[in-house]
């Protein structure tokens, strides 16, 4: 569960992938030098790019520039979902969009990549619309449409920076502890204790020494990456009919108080406003 390159192959007469991968059963913590975009739709998801974690609702969209580590969006959904991965060619931007003036835009974008970034709003509209058009035309066709993309997003302030420096896999090729192994500790135990002593073992590190390296490599702290986890199970929860305080008791919460205040903290309204919100969510046809 070491970070893996991923070789990405692509037909002779295609500068880029479009495709609809499926790996939800197995933690691929990965990176590649293609730039990368990924639409996910779930009812609840986990994003981790670089050093950022976090968890989403319903979709998302990210552009992920090359040799950014990421872990596949798709890990852990226990509910239907769909997903459209599109992988441009190592070559695409230098022979496509470099050397072409009229593309500045979106020049500018793709060497920003790096940090990685969310869109959100009538971006992610647009975008996610092109995209799924995507799938049902030619090759011609279908590059015309992801420049269409890609002006899209160059062109919106309807965005999210994941990471605040550099992130790519120089940053990690030392990595000592497997995340694979700490998610997987976290999703076995999220509803109990997790126990830092634990999974510090289990990385062969001191508890000292794996609390310091964790918040080096995620920008949060070993007890944070656990209430995210629970909170971001919760909203799952949240979307069909179960009370909130047996919410809060199955991710791990004794207190409801402090469930109710961690969950306004971390996802900027009360479970009760995220539950009315997004309740219509868990009836959506996804396939």
């Amino acid at each position: 569960m070491k970070i893996e390159k991923e070789i990405i192959s692509f037909e002779a007469e295609s500068s880029f992938k479009i495709h609809t991968p499926r790996l939800k059963n197995y933690f691929f913590w990965h990176y590649h030098p293609e730039i990368e975009i990924v639409y996910v739709e779930a009812i609840n998801g986990i994003s981790h790019v670089g050093k950022n974690i976090s968890g989403f609702v319903g979709d998302y969209l990210v552009l992920i520039g090359p040799n950014v580590p990421h872990l596949n969006f798709d890990y852990g959904i226990e509910t239907a979902y769909k997903q459209i991965v599109i992988q441009l060619n190592e070559k695409f931007p230098e022979n496509t969009i470099i050397s072409t003036p009229e593309f500045n835009c979106i020049k500018n974008l793709l060497e920003r990549s790096y940090l990685g970034l969310s869109f959100y709003g009538e971006t992610k509209e647009k975008a996610v619309k092109c995209l799924k058009e995507m799938q049902q035309i030619g090759l011609f066709d279908s590059l015309l449409k992801l420049i269409e993309i890609l002006n899209i997003l160059a062109n919106s302030n309807e965005y999210k920076q994941l990471n605040q420096e550099d992130t790519r896999v120089k940053f990690f090729l030392n990595d000592k502890v497997r995340l694979g192994t700490v998610y997987n500790y976290i999703h076995e135990n999220y509803d109990k204790t997790p126990n830092v002593n634990v999974v510090a073992e289990m990385v062969h590190l001191s508890t000292s020494a794996f609390c310091r390296y964790f918040k080096k490599q995620t920008d949060i702290t070993f007890t944070d990456f656990v209430n995210q986890y629970r909170i971001n199970q919760a909203k799952t929860l949240l979307l069909y009919d179960v009370s909130i305080s047996e919410i809060a008791y199955n991710v791990g919460f004794d207190s409801i108080p402090y469930f109710n205040k961690l969950f306004k903290i971390l996802v900027g309204e009360t479970p009760t406003e995220f539950k009315n919100r997004h309740k219509s969510v868990a009836n959506s046809k996804l396939i």
